[in-house]
């Protein structure tokens, strides 16, 4: 009996890394084909950062949703009906030609994302607490590696010059298929038992905000940062440095690439270094990258600036976790289901920030604005810090990995 429940969290493991890869390959082809999506619907660039500042607002209202739909039925119930669904709003987005339906589309899409971050961290923290040991990680891989995946696609299509009808049909036709197998093994409650009800209790109790706002301040710049690579690097390529359509994906694809690799080695260098010295040292590398792509003097730099820019915020967000959970050891939930709230609020301001300084004026100048804002987790990097035995921070932070809540978005 106890082999085959273990055979069974096995399959129900690789199943949500499979559904974190499928995520992270969609999520890619949408945001590396803003600049066809413009195109094609006419919409304007002053336009475009309100488009693209709805959908994490209605993820934040599809998130909260789904909690309530995961008390009532379950995790898995949620989850396998909306991954299918994301795929098909991403197909929805490249069949229409009026603004209106492109509001609904990604407003469908919005709203199931926030739905699907929440099942499906919800399942993987489940999972988490049944192994005993930290393996969040790697589903966050498996959605990194469903980025490099999504943004290659789109490359290959823009090379072959497929139109969004067919580069997000033949997507979704791939993607829906898979989302139905692998939702034939997602962790229900004979593997799970009480998993996720208790996470999501954990998640919920009452703690005080006050220590965990310097943290909540380093996620919000943080995802500054990733919104802004995520909605503006391929058109910054594209109308800023005059790349080709195909090319100018490779900036979001190196940064992906980059976040990947970085996390690889990443734990490493906190084990060795500290937390603290490799958060400061990822947020100045991380300004440098924005610095190098907006100096780009073509599209090949540009590539390499949001490259290092992901090798430098490869680190920061998952020890704003770990730092939630060392401050609140017996609430670690609740402490990472608080951060992650500043996940929205980063993609909520990057966006709009980005597109209107580069409507006013340049996208070169607008690369520069989430680089200060990213160098202002320098100064918060000693909130990271492991405290002292009495309760103090102490030193570098030895900073080992905390466990991610319910809520933790699977974004980078």
């Amino acid at each position: 009996m106890q082999e085959e429940t273990t055979a069974r969290l096995r399959q129900a493991r690789a199943a949500l890394a499979v559904g974190f890869l499928l995520q992270g390959t969609t999520f890619a082809l949408l945001v590396t084909c803003i600049p066809e999506i413009q195109k094609q619907y006419g919409l304007s660039d002053g336009l475009l950062p309100v488009f693209l500042a709805a959908v994490p607002i209605l993820a934040g209202v599809g998130s909260i949703t789904s909690e309530q739909l995961v008390r009532r039925t379950s995790a898995r119930t949620v989850l396998r009906v909306v991954q299918p669904a994301v795929c098909l709003a991403l197909a929805g987005a490249g069949l229409g030609d009026t603004l209106w339906q492109l509001a609904v589309a990604l407003g469908l899409f919005g709203l199931l994302v926030g739905a699907l971050d929440a099942s499906m961290n919800m399942l993987g923290v489940g999972l988490q607490r049944r192994y005993g040991r930290s393996i969040m990680l790697g589903f966050h891989a498996a959605f990194s590696l469903g980025g490099i995946v999504g943004a290659a696609v789109a490359g290959l299509g823009s090379h072959g010059h497929l139109g969004l009808r067919t580069l997000f049909g033949g997507a979704a036709a791939v993607l829906v298929p898979l989302a139905l197998l692998a939702g034939t093994r997602f962790a229900g409650r004979a593997e799970l038992g009480d998993a996720v009800r208790e996470a999501a209790e954990a998640a919920a109790r009452s703690i005080p905000w006050r220590p965990l706002l310097p943290l909540c301040a380093a996620m919000a710049f943080a995802y500054i940062a990733d919104a802004s690579v995520s909605n503006y690097s391929v058109k910054y390529l594209t109308d800023g440095l005059g790349s080709p359509a195909d090319v100018a994906k490779l900036s979001y694809l190196g940064y992906m690439v980059a976040l990947l690799l970085g996390r690889t080695v990443g734990d490493r260098a906190v084990q060795r270094w500290g937390a603290v010295p490799v958060v400061r040292t990822g947020s100045a590398v991380a300004a440098l990258g924005f610095v190098l792509a907006a100096a780009a003097p073509a599209p090949w730099a540009g590539i390499a600036g949001f490259a290092v820019l992901g090798f430098g915020i490869c680190a920061i967000i998952p020890q704003v976790f770990a730092a939630g959970g060392r401050l609140f050891p017996a609430d670690s939930d609740a402490a990472v289901a608080r951060l992650n709230l500043f996940n929205y609020v980063g993609f909520l301001v990057g966006s709009p920030l980005v597109g209107a300084i580069a409507d006013a004026s340049s996208y070169r100048l607008a690369m520069l604005a989430p680089a200060l804002l990213v160098l202002a987790v320098l100064p918060l990097a000693r909130h990271f810090a492991a405290p002292r035995a009495g309760g103090a921070p102490h030193g570098n932070g030895s900073g080992g990995a905390a466990p991610a809540a319910a809520h933790s978005s699977s974004r980078p």
